[in-house]
């Protein structure tokens, strides 16, 4: 068994800041294949002595390359923060369209709705469900303005913008039918 504290893994490495690409071009291969002591695994780890590690890690070619590595990395954080702005900017500047139909059609499309998407309701659409029904016809009504979200695939700023999002569409129902203000509201208090 190797002395653990006489070498560093991989996991060890990139904690003391170093990348992948790091390794591969200033420390080539691994001193060791060994067995991690903390956990037991069939798979070896590649260890590197902790003097080596330390004499590259003095050289000019560590720091240029660390350096190299954190400019890469603030350029990636800028490109996603920047797209992330741009999508909440044209969520917030795209004017929304809300179907204006009679109540009467209104409260129609949304039974069929309900039921077409397989939900029974015992007491039909008694008390405030109505409402909900129709607050949720609306919604689907307006789904195509989800393709806004393209481009934020599960990055920083997603979940903001499908909040701004649904809020914005529940704000446009809320003033396209008044008697539906209150069911809107509801909807966005819950989602902050």
């Amino acid at each position: 068994m190797t002395d653990c504290t006489a070498y560093v893994t991989l996991d060890g490495l990139r904690e003391r800041g170093w990348t992948d690409a790091m390794v591969r071009d200033l420390l080539g291969e691994a001193d060791v294949q060994g067995r991690d002591p903390r956990r037991w695994s069939l798979a070896p780890v590649r260890l590197y002595r902790v003097s080596r590690v330390e004499a590259v890690e003095q050289t000019p070619e560590f720091t240029r390359c660390a350096a190299d590595s954190g400019r890469r990395s603030s350029a990636a954080t800028a490109g996603a923060e920047s797209r992330r702005l741009a999508v909440l900017a044209a969520i917030r500047a795209q004017p929304i369209e809300v179907p204006r139909l009679p109540a009467a059609e209104l409260e129609r499309r949304a039974v069929r709705h309900r039921r077409l998407l397989g939900a029974r309701s015992p007491g039909g659409a008694a008390g405030g469900a109505l409402v909900r029904w129709q607050v949720n016809y609306l919604r689907h009504a307006l789904s195509r303005y989800e393709t806004l979200l393209d481009g934020l695939y599960g990055v920083t700023g997603r979940a903001e913008a499908e909040r701004v999002l649904r809020t914005r569409l529940y704000e446009a129902i809320a003033e396209a039918y008044p008697a539906l203000a209150a069911e809107c509201l509801r909807r966005i208090g819950a989602e902050r």
